[in-house]
């Protein structure tokens, strides 16, 4: 073996950002953990129960029965009705967005069974676009709904987004009370929403359909608001409570109605579908 080939071999080897790494740290405790315990508690570390963000696809595999989900409009895209440019374009963003979820929305809605219970269902993607409401998303949910009422079943939405897209500006900001009045639909058809925020749900996502649930649970440590903690605090001039954005102080003051672990959540969801199903 030359020279030449001792090159080509180490040339082939990956660099150390491109390794795959076996060991996983939690931010908030420091703990050093492998991988594969961290997956098996549906990404939640052992040690302090912190919960890791997880994709859409995941969360759908943690809350769906198996092969119950039948995934519905997924062919709608978003268009660029403002030629919109910041650093980049906006169909740049979408083409990022693109290959590095797989799809073409921040949102992936369906119709599922949740332990045996037949359900509508809609679940953001952060890792597409910060998983903003744009047009699209907003279509996505009205549809959703519109089946729920078709076939007399329950809608359960979760949210991890940073809020409204602003490459649409006012075509954006339309889908909160486009989302809110299908919402209001489906309460007068009296059948069950529940809306789960995830961290982070922040925006006109928080501000519109995320917080008008007739249940509204949270995971744990979950960052909800409407503005950042940097901007208010200029805005009043003064400091902020400790963790006052998070899913605990929101249960504290009555914001949400309860907070849930990701291994318990399926569970939950499905007892409270079953009994709202039942009252209405």
């Amino acid at each position: 073996m030359g020279l030449s080939d001792l090159f080509k071999i180490r040339r082939s080897q990956p660099s150390t950002a491109e390794q795959p790494s076996h060991w996983v740290k939690c931010p908030k405790c420091n703990a050093l953990m492998y991988y594969k315990e961290v997956q098996n508690r549906y990404n939640v570390c052992p040690k302090c129960g912190y919960h890791f963000r997880i994709g859409a696809q995941e969360r759908i595999n943690i809350l769906c029965d198996k092969g119950t989900f039948v995934e519905y409009d997924a062919n709608l895209e978003p268009v660029d009705p403002l030629k919109f440019v910041d650093k980049k374009s906006y169909k740049k963003r979408v083409e990022e967005g693109k290959k590095k979820t797989g799809r073409a929305s921040s949102a992936i809605s369906g119709e599922c069974q949740i332990d045996g219970v037949p359900t509508q269902i809609v679940v953001f993607d952060f890792a597409f676009m910060g998983g903003s409401l744009g047009s699209v998303e907003g279509e996505k949910i009205v549809r959703a709904v519109q089946r729920a009422i078709d076939k007399r079943q329950p809608l359960v939405i979760v949210s991890a987004s940073g809020g409204a897209r602003m490459q649409e500006s006012t075509f954006s900001l339309m889908q909160m009370s486009k989302t809110c009045a299908a919402l209001a639909k489906l309460a007068d058809h009296k059948l069950p929403y529940i809306s789960v925020l995830t961290d982070p749900t922040m925006g006109g996502v928080s501000a519109s359909f995320a917080m008008i649930g007739d249940i509204i649970m949270a995971e744990p440590g979950a960052l909800i608001g409407f503005a950042g903690q940097r901007v208010i605090k200029q805005t009043i001039g003064a400091d902020l409570p400790e963790g006052f954005q998070r899913s605990e102080f929101l249960l504290e003051h009555g914001l949400i109605d309860m907070i849930v672990e990701r291994p318990s959540m399926k569970q939950t969801i499905a007892d409270l579908l079953r009994l709202l199903h039942a009252q209405r």
